[in-house]
C-alpha cells in the first residue's frame, strides 16, 4: 500500500492511501451506466503493477495521479459514450471524496 500526497497546506501535508483511492473508483464505477464489471487487466500489466486492485491501477508522479480502469461494458452500447461517462464520474468522485482540488488527476 502506497501513501499518496495530495497537496501541501499551511498545517501540513494531505495524504491518502492508494487503496482508498482505488475503493472510491470501484464504487463510482459500480454506479456508471453500461459498466457490468471490472477486469484485472493483462497479465503483463498485473505483473508490473504494484498498486493494483480489482481492475483499478494507480500511478503517481510529479504531475499528479493517473488511474487505469479495466472495465467490462455491456454489449451493444456506444463505447465512446460509456468511456466518457466513466472518466467523468470517477474523476469527479475521487476529487470530491478526497477533497482534492488538484488538476493533476488523469483517468
Amino acid at each position: 500500500m502506497e501513501v499518496i500526497r495530495l497537496q501541501e497546506t499551511p498545517f501540513g501535508a494531505l495524504a491518502i492511501s492508494s487503496r482508498t483511492i482505488a475503493q472510491i473508483a470501484e464504487r463510482s464505477l459500480g454506479e456508471c451506466y453500461g459498466v457490468v464489471g471490472l477486469k484485472a487487466g493483462s497479465r503483463f500489466r498485473r505483473a508490473l503493477a504494484l498498486r493494483h486492485r480489482h481492475g483499478v491501477e494507480i500511478e503517481s508522479n510529479e504531475q499528479g495521479i493517473e488511474l487505469a480502469l479495466h472495465v467490462v461494458i455491456a454489449y451493444g452500447l456506444n463505447l465512446a459514450e460509456v468511456a466518457a461517462t466513466v472518466r467523468s464520474s470517477v474523476s469527479y468522485e475521487v476529487k470530491r471524496q478526497t477533497g482534492s482540488r488538484s488538476s493533476g488527476w488523469r483517468c
